[in-house]
């Protein structure tokens, strides 16, 4: 009696957690941390949100978690590391470094590009100047330097500029004019190494576990095929 009560205790919440799964996807589930960090600034009429960092952990289970640079006009805040769900994490997979998120004058919009190119062109930030090759580039003033340095890069030029507006009307990824930004680019390497090594080890972690299973079923197969043949000896 005792044991078919335990079973269906066990059911019981085995259904219950079912069922509130199913709930918090009918409700969109969980809050992003995203969404909470554009409400807590819902005051704010400029800002932009840069994917920071990123990271997995857990074998059979994974947690998802990613760390944000928020670029206000005055200072860059960077938050703790945050949990999101999976789905979202492989969403954004490509865009480490970037923006991904701009408000501009109380408009928001999903701006993905590298962190800074959405404040180009804005004559409350900078200017255009000429070098003397005679190409047209984004000069940031003086107060805002801490937005240029997190590019990590020479001079915006115009044309690169042209192509980055044109990537967000067509609501495509801007990675730079050689792919340099993003989780694969060049640059974000450079500037990013914490997170490749991260992924360096959980790679050769897990080429070692598939390895050893490997081996253990090798060995495994050589040890019957020696009873084996041991039996047919006698």
């Amino acid at each position: 009696m005792r044991k078919k009560r335990s079973v269906n205790k066990c059911c019981f919440v085995a259904i219950v957690a079912i069922l509130t799964s199913f709930l918090l996807c009918a409700c969109g589930g969980p809050r992003l941390p995203l969404e909470k960090i554009r409400t807590s600034l819902k005051g704010v009429p400029t800002y932009s949100i840069v994917l920071d960092d990123m990271k997995e952990e857990g074998n059979l289970f994974k947690t998802h978690y990613h760390k944000y640079s928020i670029i206000t006009e005055n200072k860059v805040t960077k938050t703790d590391w945050l949990e999101v769900p999976e789905n979202y994490f492989k969403q954004n997979v490509s865009f480490l470094g970037m923006t991904i998120w701009v408000k501009k004058d109380g408009k928001e919009s999903k701006g993905i590009g590298p962190p800074g190119y959405e404040y180009v062109g804005d004559t409350r930030y900078g200017q255009w100047n000429t070098n003397s090759s005679g190409q047209s580039f984004w000069a940031f003033y003086g107060q805002y330097h801490f937005i240029s340095a997190m590019l990590g890069h020479g001079p915006i030029f115009r044309n690169h500029y042209t192509n980055y507006t044109r990537s967000r009307t067509q609501n495509q990824p801007y990675y730079g004019p050689n792919k340099e930004y993003g989780t694969n680019g060049s640059l974000t390497k450079k500037q990013k190494p914490n997170f490749y090594s991260r992924r360096t080890t959980k790679m050769r972690a897990k080429q070692s576990s598939f390895s050893d299973r490997v081996n253990q079923r090798v060995g495994r197969t050589r040890t019957s095929a020696r009873g084996r043949s041991g039996t047919w000896g006698k």
